[in-house]
């Protein structure tokens, strides 16, 4: 072969490898990335994490090992923040919080020091409705009864949802709720209602009453006994909804602020100015984990349930939320708060 044909074949073999090369796959090839989740381990954010984390990979050009960090504080708070403040962003990192954390700049005491609609959403795995429930010693047998007896119920603190939720049933829907405030998550305060500490909780999701309390629901030792939607679940017969209890449209408004916001539900969230074509490449790769056959059989086989949005859907619901109208986002903000921060 002449010189001349040599470099005409090494210079079209050049061409021919860049044509085909990835910048995507080039990016995340023997790279680390990671899941922050901002609660306890164990907890239904920490567990689904943890499935995504073994999955989502391989649907990631370049296939990145993920590895999941618990950042434990203010029921999220703290992981929202480092994510928009101090995470790197390049594609590498994802968190996940609750629901509350994201909202805490339109309904919280103002702490929060970023703005969530700035975050890449990325996907939700589950966005059912969230329920209310006690433990079979707690003499309430419907909701109806926490009108006339009090009832303690587990929180986490005053942006998490669980507290949250706690708050805006006694000062929007009038229920004697005593809150009792200070546990890491969900799953302490399943301890300490096993313990006698508290009566019951309510704010947690669908998936996590199954995962946390299955057996005792079906044995009857924890009731549902309110679910945070507009219609009826499938999963939750003969138990009613908040939206019972609505009066006015402006109550209606108000409650799809407070408790329809839930639907955020399992949320993952990118930094913002993370490059365009890494965030398309993650949501790509999240709805192929989504309709994954072996991530949906380990969901299920952990009691954990799959109802997944989009990343584009979710950032059209934050925007909604945050269009809402000043009156009602008032109205929001003080039904979250304790009596004492009132």
């Amino acid at each position: 072969m002449t010189r001349f044909a040599l470099a005409t074949a090494l210079l079209s073999a050049a061409l021919i490898t860049a044509a085909h090369a990835d910048p995507i796959e080039d990016f995340y090839h023997g790279r680390t990335m990671s899941i922050v989740v901002g609660h306890e381990p164990g907890t239904g954010f920490d567990l689904y994490s943890r499935s995504l984390a073994r999955h989502m990979a391989r649907f990631i050009p370049g296939s990145p090992t993920i590895v999941v960090q618990n950042m434990v504080g203010a029921s999220g708070l703290n992981a929202m923040s480092w994510l928009y403040s101090v995470a790197p962003k390049d594609g590498t990192v994802m968190a996940i919080s609750a629901y509350t954390a994201p909202l805490e700049p339109l309904l919280g005491s103002g702490v929060a020091k970023f703005d969530a609609s700035r975050f890449n959403w990325i996907g939700n795995i589950d966005h059912s409705i969230s329920v209310c429930g006690v433990w079979h010693t707690s003499g309430i047998e419907t909701f109806d009864d926490a009108f006339k007896k009090e009832v303690l119920l587990g929180g986490t603190g005053a942006s998490g949802p669980l507290s949250s939720t706690a708050n805006a049933l006694r000062n929007l829907v009038g229920a004697k709720i005593k809150l009792v405030d200070g546990y890491k998550g969900s799953a302490s305060i399943r301890l300490a209602t096993l313990q006698g500490e508290v009566n019951g909780v309510c704010g947690i999701s669908f998936s996590t009453l199954n995962a946390q309390y299955g057996q005792d629901v079906r044995d009857g030792r924890f009731k549902p006994v309110l679910q945070f939607s507009n219609a009826d679940y499938p999963g939750l017969p003969g138990v009613p909804s908040v939206y019972r209890y609505a009066k006015t449209d402006e109550d209606r408004q108000t409650y799809d602020l407070v408790f329809g916001a839930q639907a955020i539900g399992r949320a993952y969230a990118a930094p913002p100015d993370t490059p365009a074509p890494r965030v398309e490449a993650l949501r790509t790769a999240f709805m192929k984990t989504m309709n994954d056959p072996a991530f949906a059989a380990e969901l299920e086989k952990a009691q954990l349930d799959l109802n997944a949005r989009s990343g584009e859907e979710l950032q059209a619901l934050f925007n909604s939320l945050f269009h809402a109208p000043k009156a009602v986002v008032e109205r929001a903000k003080a039904a979250t708060k304790s009596a004492a921060a009132r």
